[in-house]
């Protein structure tokens, strides 16, 4: 671990993936999903209408942007 600089103590960024690591030992594919379904619930009673809109605006121009450059590149 690169904590040579930390009085011997963890960094924030080592921290979190050791306990990253040590979910995905504790849980299974579903607990992922039902998390997920969970986040998604409480980001839809959060936002409106709107907020859907908007990333689905930059996400769909991305993407268009994405494919005109893999375009010019053949």
């Amino acid at each position: 671990m690169a904590n040579d600089n930390n009085n011997g103590k963890m960094s924030l960024e080592e921290a979190g993936k050791k306990g990253g690591e040590a979910t995905a030992k504790n849980h299974d594919k579903e607990f992922y999903q039902e998390i997920g379904k969970k986040g998604g619930e409480a980001t839809a009673k959060s936002h409106g209408k709107e907020f859907y809109e908007e990333i689905g605006q930059k996400g769909g121009e991305a993407r268009a942007e994405q494919s005109n450059n893999n375009n010019n590149n053949k």
